[in-house]
Parts: C-alpha cells; structure tokens; sequence
C-alpha cells in the first residue's frame, strides 16, 4: 500500500482530488491539509512514502516543504502538482531533487500513474514542463532578500517584517533596496510581483 499525504489549500480541490485518488486499491490517503506547516508536520508524524505538495500555500510553500524534508532527512518522496509552469520554480524545485513535478491539469490516470512510478523510485515530470528545463534563469536574490519579499507577499509592514526576522528596520530596507535594484524595478511590490511571476519566492 502506497501512502501518501496531499498539500492543497484550495479545500474543494484537496476533497475532489483525495476522492478520486482513494478509489485506487493500492493507495491510501494517510492525511490532507491545507498550509505547508501542516504538511511537514504530517510528514514527521505519519511518515508517509509520498507527499503531493501545491506549491503556493499558506505557512510555507510546497518547495519550502520539500527543502525542510530533504534537511531533515525525512524518508518521504515530493510530487510537486501545480498550475504554475514557472522556470524558477521548476528549477528550485531540480535542485531539490523532488521525484515528481506535474501540473494540476493533468488526467487524475496520469497523477495516480505518476504516483506509482515515483514510488517505485522513478521520476516524473509534465511533458509540458521538459522544455522549462533548459530556460534556466538564476535567481538574483539571496536568501534573506527572497525571506523579506515573502513577508512583504503576505502584507506585512516593514516593522512587522523586522520583527518576525529580528532584523532592525533599517536592515530590512537595505534588503528590500538591494532587491529592488537586482530585480530591476521600482517599487517593492514592482519586486514581489516579478519575483513570484519567476518563480524565485
């Protein structure tokens, strides 16, 4: 029995999508949750072969995930499923090493298939996605620089970033600038927009 935990937090569509995927003898559903917290933690618990991760969630996103596991060193194999066929994320996501990379438009026979080879140790990727493979385009930002514009995603002020990072305040502007300046744009959210349309956050 292959099991797995998925990530979506699109409820309807993590219902639908474990519906469909419990109908198949050799699978079992061992959790569904809604935010990449949830996910790692569910993985740390229930240690499950696989997790199908989304990649934009609440908490911590799908890639994020997958880089806790593999620091960790937790034995469960990452199937990333998304509607974003972005070269930044599906580079991140190489470097990784996730056995699986699909997009949410798939056939439900081709994940189910998809989920059967990554446990036997092969690994998958859209066929749409192939050429995004040899686009590569380095992401500029540090890590610190992507942490801020992530926070800066979500809303938070520039005080509310200091705080979660504790960082000073003028910290976190030296970063925002110097992403600012790397992403070639004007304004912060200018940075946010382009940094999450390349796939870099």
């Amino acid at each position: 029995m292959i099991r797995i935990v998925i990530a979506e937090d699109q409820q309807m569509l993590l219902s639908a999508l474990a519906s469909l995927i419990q109908l198949e003898d050799d699978i079992e559903v061992a959790a569904q949750v809604t935010d990449g917290r949830k996910a790692l933690d569910a993985i740390r618990t229930l240690k499950p072969d696989i997790c199908l991760l989304d990649i934009e969630m609440p908490g911590m996103s799908g890639l994020d995930v997958a880089e806790a596991v593999r620091r960790e060193r937790l034995d469960c194999r990452i199937m990333i499923v998304t509607t974003f066929s972005r070269s930044g994320y599906l580079q991140r996501a190489v470097e990784l090493k996730v056995e699986g990379y699909l997009l949410k438009d798939e056939p439900i026979e081709f994940l189910v298939e998809a989920i059967r080879k990554v446990h036997r140790g092969e690994r998958v990727i859209s066929p749409d996605l192939t050429a995004l493979l040899f686009a590569k385009e380095e992401n500029p930002l540090s890590d610190r620089e992507r942490e801020v514009l992530r926070l800066s995603a979500e809303g938070r002020t520039t005080d509310e970033i200091a705080g979660t990072l504790y960082l000073t305040k003028g910290t976190v502007r030296n970063y925002l600038s110097s992403a600012i300046q790397k992403l070639e744009v004007q304004t912060r959210q200018q940075a946010v927009k382009k940094a999450m349309d390349k796939g870099w956050l």
